[in-house]
């Protein structure tokens, strides 16, 4: 470029000509600035202040009692449902007097041996032994060993002295021995309480010797024919009148002894199960009660049923 080029080219150094003061071009007012985020420390966002922690600690203390509360009520309702009555404090009834038994097991049959009950089994036989057939003794009972007999059958003459004449005796035991008795399984015990239980189990041939020969005309009207020791009269047993109480295919006849008692009250029972004739005699001084005599007599139906 030549120096008059130069002179020419203004100097970008050099401002304008001057404005008047009343003509000068008004000014842009300045672009807002948008908002600055927070600075960031190095792990994240900067920590509540002092107050928002403790609104948090609260928050989260509360949160986790409602759980934990929510947890013990589902916890505690469940229990219940789960208890039987007399375990929930408050809610416990007395006892009805009731004896703990264990749990009945009927023994193993022979292989292809059909039930007491079955149709394939008209003459009603029990295959299983006999002496599984008893009843076990309640909890805390204390067993009569001589009601064990020899090997676990009894002899009938032993069996014969529940009667209360020795002429009974006679004619009772001439005609079970007419009628084909087998063998006597027995079992007794006497609770606390001072309640003797006597369980005896007759077997003969057939079922139709039971009922026909041996029960019907015995013990299934109103009056046993053969008087039991200590019993001077008897009625039926109104504890046991209700028949739904019983076990399909055993018949039952039961009867308390009439008041004035002697000095035991006594009752019994008499139960035609297949080829089985089955006697439950319970005594007691004052009371023989009721409720431990259905317990008895139903539990030894189902064990011959």
């Amino acid at each position: 470029m030549t120096e008059q080029q130069q002179a020419l080219a203004p100097d970008p150094t050099e401002s304008g000509p001057e404005q008047p003061a009343g003509q000068r071009e008004p000014q842009a007012p300045p672009e807002p600035q948008a908002p600055q985020e927070p600075p960031l420390g190095p792990a994240g966002p900067q920590p509540p202040v002092r107050g928002d922690r403790r609104v948090l600690r609260a928050v989260l203390r509360w949160t986790a009692a409602v759980v934990v509360f929510a947890v013990a009520g589902v916890g505690t309702a469940y229990g219940i449902t789960r208890m039987e009555r007399t375990d929930v404090p408050g809610l416990a009834t007395e006892t009805d007097g009731r004896w703990d038994y264990p749990v009945l097991t009927k023994p193993p049959l022979p292989s292809g041996s059909p039930g007491p009950l079955a149709e394939s089994n008209p003459a009603g036989t029990h295959h299983a032994d006999l002496r599984a057939l008893l009843l076990p003794l309640p909890k805390g009972a204390e067993e009569d060993r001589a009601l064990r007999g020899t090997d676990g059958w009894l002899a009938t003459a032993d069996f014969l002295k529940e009667l209360a004449e020795k002429q009974d005796r006679e004619t009772f035991g001439q005609q079970l021995t007419d009628h084909g008795l087998r063998h006597i399984a027995a079992r007794g015990w006497t609770t606390e309480d001072g309640t003797r239980t006597r369980i005896y189990l007759l077997r003969f041939d057939t079922a139709a010797v039971v009922e026909s020969g041996i029960f019907l005309p015995h013990f299934e009207f109103n009056n046993p024919t053969y008087r039991i020791r200590g019993v001077e009269g008897v009625e039926t047993d109104d504890s046991l009148a209700d028949r739904s109480m019983g076990v399909p295919g055993v018949r039952r006849s039961a009867y308390d002894e009439s008041r004035p008692h002697g000095a035991e009250h006594d009752r019994q029972a008499y139960l035609a199960a297949g080829d089985v004739l089955a006697v439950v005699l319970q005594s007691r001084k004052d009371v023989a009660h009721a409720v431990p005599f259905q317990q008895t007599v139903m539990l030894q139906s189902q064990l011959l049923g």
